[in-house]
Order: C-alpha cells, then structure tokens, then sequence
C-alpha cells in the first residue's frame, strides 16, 4: 500500500538490464521494419517495460512485486488478457477504436496474437503505479475525503455503474465516456460484499494514495502505449464523437482522461478473479 515504509534500496536489477534491453530492441524493430511487425513485436516491448517498471520498484524499495512473488507477477499476464477482452466486448458496441492490419490475419492468428499483447496490460499498469507509490510527493499526501464502506455506498454504486453501462449500450454515440467507470462501480461493491480487497477499504480511512498512484501509472503508460501505437502496423485508431480533436498521437487530448477509471477497474478486476483462489480473500500482494 502507499503507507508502507520505504526500505533499503537495490541496485539496478539484471531484470532491469533484460528489460531495457527489450524495449531497446523492439522499440526499433516495431518503427523500423517495413509491412506486419507489431503483432509479434508489441509482447516483448512492453514486456521489457513491466520488467523495466519493476525494477525501478526495486530501487527505491529494495524489493518489488517480481522480486517479492514472482508467480504473482507471472499470473498478472493471465488475468490481465481476458481483462481487457471484457473492453473489447463492450467496443463491438461502441465502435470507439479499431484496428487498421487487422485482415491480414485469420480469427485465429487474430485473437492469440491479441491475447498475447493484451495479457501485458496489468503488469505495466500495476508495476509503474506501485513505483509512483514510491513518490515522495504521494507518500506524504496526507488524509482526503473519506467514502464509508456502507451498505448505502455499495447499494449506491452498483446502481450507478448499471444505469451507466445501460446507458452506454442503449445509445453508444452519446453515452460511450461511460465505460470508463462504469464497471469499476459494478465490480468494486462485489469485492466489498465478497470480502475481496478492495479500494474503498483505504478510501473509508480517506487515504487516496493508491487510487493517485494507479491513476498516474495508467496515465503513464497511456501515454507509451499511444506513442509507441503511432508508427505501428497493425496499430488502433479512434473513433470517438465530439471529443475527436487536439490529438496526441492517434488519441484526442480527452480521451487520456479515461485512463484514470481503467486504472481502478483493472484494479478491480484483478482482485475479483483472484478472490476466487485466496483463502484470504482481502489480501493482497500489490503495494501500492
């Protein structure tokens, strides 16, 4: 959690080193190589970032996620593809990217290479926001406003997140900003009831340090995963109404703003499926 005490710090890691190596490598491979390159180049580029993420980790703590459990680690990559299909559900209704390459390739060829690159996102995610839990600026944040876990707020959330996912599906054109949120309040009152880890269970102490950590590390990596997108092929393009203007890369300027919901319900999201395989269902071995 953000609260916990910095120990001893590490040198550079040689997973770092392997890491860096990776991005190096790839980064070049994936804007240099003329024709289909990204669809076995995206995996280890950012491959190399989760191991470069957690190294940094493991220099301003001495240990990091990789180093502490490093199954846990490997079963980030697991939870995380099917995690992200659940977004590519919801975007067959919305239509708000596609991507150009795609018919080089059969439903088959298309969907593991996707779920190999998918499976990539929460360990990036994850790792970059316990190193911004390592901030000063963040360690020291002191108590905000507090969200009581109550049956109220839990009631109140799932409502919203219901009507908001509702109102995405009934009308995509208008409502479609809506996902992102939408299934953090669905998910996160599951949790609570089911006993999982959950974020209210900081924000009911009005600590905000890791909902500002996972929020500025999937801001993070929004803005890699958008800047190395732009000379990719296959790549993602946007289509999105009445926000498609002021582009950073392939994304408008609004758009990065969604990363800070992502980043809860990937929060979410990982500790409802991992609550199906703890006995301490509230545990957890992501310190943010």
């Amino acid at each position: 959690m953000a609260g916990e005490k910095m120990g001893q710090t590490g040198k550079w890691p040689v997973h770092g080193w392997i890491g860096l190596i990776l991005i190096a490598l790839f980064w070049i491979l994936n804007w240099s190589l003329p024709g289909t390159r990204t669809h076995w180049s995206f995996f280890p580029l950012w491959l190399g970032y989760s191991l470069s993420a957690d190294a940094l980790v493991f220099c301003r703590k001495g240990h990091s996620l990789l180093t502490r459990t490093p199954g846990v680690w490997a079963g980030l990559f697991l939870v995380s593809a099917p995690a992200w299909w659940l977004f590519e559900l919801v975007n067959l209704r919305t239509q708000n990217w596609i991507y150009l390459g795609k018919e080089s390739f059969s439903t088959f060829e298309y969907a593991a290479f996707s779920t190999l690159s998918f499976s990539t996102v929460m360990p990036a995610v994850f790792g970059t926001a316990e190193w911004v839990g390592t901030w000063e600026r963040v360690r020291r944040l002191g108590p905000g406003p507090v969200i009581r876990k109550t049956p109220a707020t839990l009631r109140g959330l799932s409502a919203a997140g219901s009507f908001m996912l509702l109102l995405l599906l009934a009308w995509p054109e208008l409502f479609f900003p809506l996902v992102w949120g939408s299934i953090f309040c669905i998910i996160e009152p599951l949790n609570a009831r089911l006993g999982n880890r959950s974020l209210l269970d900081d924000l009911s102490r009005g600590d905000w340090r890791p909902v500002i950590a996972l929020s500025v590390g999937c801001l993070i990596c929004g803005l890699f995963w958008e800047m190395w997108n732009f000379y990719s092929w296959p790549k993602w393009v946007y289509r999105i109404p009445y926000a498609d203007v002021f582009h950073l890369f392939e994304m408008p300027l609004a758009g990065y703003l969604g990363y800070i919901p992502f980043s809860l319900e990937l929060f979410a999201l990982y500790h409802l499926v991992t609550g199906l395989f703890r006995r301490d269902k509230a545990r957890s071995d992501l310190r943010l």
